[in-house]
């Protein structure tokens, strides 16, 4: 199978391997709690805080604190419950307190969620406005000098994570000294470790969320920014652990993981730097641009991280790209993560202004501090074939000939992926077919020469699933075994229910399809 392209690192990244040694060495060795008194317990504290210590560095927190937890949105979810529940003390002393919270249009579903969530549960009565974003993305400073007076609290990111878009912290910061605002202030810096300079006690902001998973740690492992003297209540109470902050034994694994993950930012050896980064993606803009004819980026390169690209081709829908770009080894997305299963156009693009096609049909890729050469050169290889692959023509099906799932699928016509090699053995006369389209089954071939697709060494035909009706009566005179494949398992399930209602009694689908299969 043909090396996989991660071009979707703004969703998870891989874990260092310095990380997943460390986190092994943790769960091995250093399995001590940080509660304890003992030696054993001793040195998991002592890792512990030397960690903290090193994040501190990285991020600048100075006399700030900083609390490991599951991730982001746990510290999205700490934050606003600490500034909501500093209003509602405010009021219950007569205190003047602003009225309004504001929250970036282009903000992380998870931050306005969790504040609807916590205004609702604590009745604090919050007005929620949207503090509107210009076309290049960035916060209306105009309308944040209008409203900032009534802020209670204001939500900004660092960077965005569907466009790239670096926020002017600085110009935001500027508008609520000048205005003698005394809002809170949230910024999501989860985009922005490790890729812009942050110092943060030198800054205004009061509180700053982080997740491990962004940049090269593993999943359930972040941290909390709570600058110094700013109201802070305990989403976690319990044990007392990290001083009562945030109560739940420490997930010493990933605190360690994490760990090496700043030693490394701190040596300055491990990841590429902000130059290295601007010569991959120049690199890989050239490549979209020669392979598709017609592209328009969604966001201002000048003014975005240097490790994102979002675009869109004119009359090419997003999922005919994801699936093409899918086909060819390279894992990219159409926006958030945490949005990939809701249709529609992006909410990021749309508080830009961006044209609705556009925003409808973004693609959205984005690579790590650790992609190599290599891997670069690989990926803008594949974007050629699939810009070859799109502009060649394409037979048009007769519309309605895709047959259609009819019930449950039967467990018995299902192969599971982990059994394909085994069943292939067991069935070496099988007719292996692909039922993706002719422009995915084309750039999925192995080799910068392209070559035939393949299953566990089985040779693998291409019928897209319009076309099964046709091929379904050559298909009924054999007797040899069918196995329909494609991307997931959705297409292929469609391909052998057909053929078994058509009375072919040996019509396989591969469950999770090529995903699972490689």
């Amino acid at each position: 199978m043909q090396t996989e392209i991660y071009l979707d690192t703004n969703a998870t990244s891989p874990v260092l391997p310095a990380a997943a040694a460390a986190a092994m060495a943790a769960m091995q060795d250093g399995f001590g709690n940080p509660s304890s008194s003992h030696a054993t317990g001793l040195r998991a504290r002592a890792l512990r805080e030397s960690v903290r210590a090193s994040a501190g560095r990285v991020v600048g927190a100075g006399e700030g604190r900083l609390m490991f937890n599951s991730g982001a949105t746990e510290g999205i979810q700490t934050a606003v419950l600490s500034a909501l529940c500093a209003v509602r003390e405010r009021r219950a002393r007569g205190e003047a307190c602003g009225d309004i919270v504001l929250i970036g249009a282009t903000e992380h579903k998870a931050v306005p969620e969790s504040l609807a969530h916590w205004n609702r549960l604590l009745g604090t009565g919050l007005e929620l406005r949207v503090l509107p974003v210009d076309g290049d993305g960035r916060h209306r400073l105009d309308v944040l000098r209008a409203l900032a007076p009534r802020a209670a609290l204001v939500c900004t990111m660092a960077a965005n994570n569907e466009t790239g878009v670096v926020s002017d912290l600085r110009g935001i910061e500027a508008v609520l000294r000048d205005t003698g605002s005394d809002a809170l202030w949230l910024v999501d810096c989860v985009q922005a470790l490790g890729k812009l300079p942050l110092d943060l006690a030198a800054s205004r902001i009061d509180y700053a969320p982080f997740s491990g998973h962004k940049l090269y740690a593993p999943k359930g492992i972040g941290m909390l920014y709570v600058r110094r003297g700013a109201p802070y209540t305990p989403l976690m109470c319990g044990g007392g652990q990290e001083d009562g902050q945030r109560s739940g034994t420490e997930n010493m694994a990933g605190i360690a993981a994490l760990g090496a993950v700043f030693s490394a930012l701190e040596r300055g050896d491990t990841f590429r730097d902000g130059a290295a980064l601007l010569a991959c993606r120049a690199r890989l803009v050239a490549a979209l641009e020669a392979a598709l004819p017609g592209i328009v980026f969604n966001a201002p390169m000048a003014q975005s991280l240097p490790t994102t690209i979002n675009f869109s081709v004119p009359d090419v829908a997003s999922a005919t790209l994801l699936d093409l770009f899918d086909a060819a080894g390279m894992r990219v997305s159409a926006g958030s993560a945490c949005s990939a299963g809701k249709a529609g156009s992006s909410y990021v693009l749309d508080a830009m202004g961006v044209p609705a096609w556009r925003s409808a049909a973004a693609v959205r890729l984005s690579f790590g501090a650790l992609f190599d050469d290599a891997s670069l050169d690989l990926a803008c290889e594949r974007i050629a074939r699939c810009g070859a692959a799109l502009a060649a023509p394409m037979p048009m099906p007769m519309p309605g000939a895709e047959p259609a799932m009819d019930g449950v699928i039967d467990s018995a016509m299902l192969v599971p992926a982990d059994a394909a090699r085994d069943w292939l053995a067991v069935h070496p006369e099988a007719l292996v077919i692909d039922v993706r389209d002719l422009r995915e089954h084309s750039v999925a071939s192995t080799g910068t020469g392209g070559g035939a697709v393949r299953l566990h060494g089985h040779a693998v035909r291409n019928v897209p699933l319009a076309c099964v009706a046709d091929h379904a009566p050559q298909w009924l005179g054999v007797a040899a075994p069918l196995l329909f494949v494609c991307r997931s398992g959705a297409r292929s399930a469609r391909a052998a229910q057909a053929l078994r209602a058509l009375g072919h009694p040996g019509a396989w689908s591969l469950v999770g399809g090529f995903a699972l299969a490689i």
